[in-house]
C-alpha cells in the first residue's frame, strides 16, 4: 500500500481529497493535516510515501513546507494539489522536486489518473538496476502521459492531450475550439484534432450553441464535473 498524507487548510476539502485517495486501489490515507506545522508533526511521527500538498496554508506556503521537510530528512514524494496556477509557483514546485501538480478545481478522475501514474512510476523504479535511454524516457513520461490517454494513436502527443484536458477542467463552462486553442497555446486545427479524439473516447462532451447566424457552434466540456475544493 502507498501511504498518503493529505494537507489542505480547508477541513472539508482535505476530507474530500482523502476520500478520493481511499477510493484508488493501492492507496490509503495515513493522516490529514491543515497547516505546515501539522504536516511536519505527522511526518516526524510516521513515514509516508506521498504528500498531497496544498500551496495556500495558514502558516507557511507549500513550497516552504517542502523545503522544511527536506531539511528534516524526509524523502517522501510530493504532489502539489492547489489553486495556485501562476507559472512562477509551478516552476518553483518543479525545482523543489514536486512530481505532480494538480490544479483545483479537479474531480476524482483527475486525481485518480495522477495517483495511478505515480503508482506506475513506483513500480517501474522498484526494479532498480541500470536503465537504457528508452526506459529512462518511459520513466520520465509516465507522470505526464498517464492523465489523459495512455493509448493515444500514433502521431498524437500525450503532452498536448494533457494541455487540452487541463484547459477544459479549469473552465467554468463549455468552451469553443478557438477558446481552447488560445488557452492551451496551440493552433485551432490542433485543438480540434485532439477534441475529436477525446470525444470519441468519451472523455469530452460536445454540445451545440446556436447563434444569430443559425449555424451551431461546437462547445466542449470535460466528461465529468470538477468539485470546487
Amino acid at each position: 500500500m502507498i501511504d498518503v498524507l493529505v494537507v489542505d487548510d480547508d477541513v472539508l476539502v482535505a476530507r474530500i481529497n482523502a476520500a478520493y485517495v481511499a477510493k484508488v486501489s493501492g492507496f490509503r490515507v495515513a493522516a490529514t493535516a491543515h497547516s505546515t506545522a501539522e504536516a511536519l508533526a505527522v511526518l516526524d511521527g510516521q513515514p509516508v510515501d506521498l504528500i498531497l500538498l496544498d500551496h495556500y496554508l495558514p502558516d507557511e506556503n507549500g513550497l516552504a513546507a517542502v523545503r522544511e521537510l527536506r531539511a528534516r530528512g524526509h524523502q517522501c514524494d510530493v504532489m502539489m494539489v492547489t489553486a495556485a496556477r501562476d507559472v512562477a509557483t509551478v516552476q518553483a514546485a518543479m525545482r523543489h522536486g514536486a512530481l505532480q501538480y494538480l490544479v483545483k478545481p479537479f474531480n476524482f478522475a483527475g486525481l485518480r489518473a495522477k495517483l495511478e501514474a505515480y503508482a506506475t512510476l513506483r513500480e517501474t523504479l522498484a526494479n532498480g538496476g541500470e536503465a537504457e535511454q528508452a526506459e529512462i524516457d518511459r520513466i520520465f513520461g509516465v507522470l505526464s502521459a498517464g492523465a489523459v490517454a495512455p493509448d493515444l494513436p500514433k502521431g498524437h502527443s500525450p503532452t498536448t492531450a494533457e494541455l487540452v484536458r487541463q484547459v477544459l477542467m479549469a473552465a467554468d463552462g463549455p468552451l469553443s475550439a478557438q477558446e481552447i486553442a488560445e488557452r492551451a497555446g496551440v493552433s485551432r486545427q490542433t485543438a480540434q484534432r485532439y477534441l475529436k479524439l477525446l470525444e470519441r473516447t468519451d472523455r469530452v462532451r460536445l454540445s451545440l450553441r446556436y447563434g444569430e447566424t443559425g449555424r451551431p457552434e461546437h462547445r466542449y466540456t470535460w466528461a465529468t464535473s470538477p468539485h470546487t475544493g
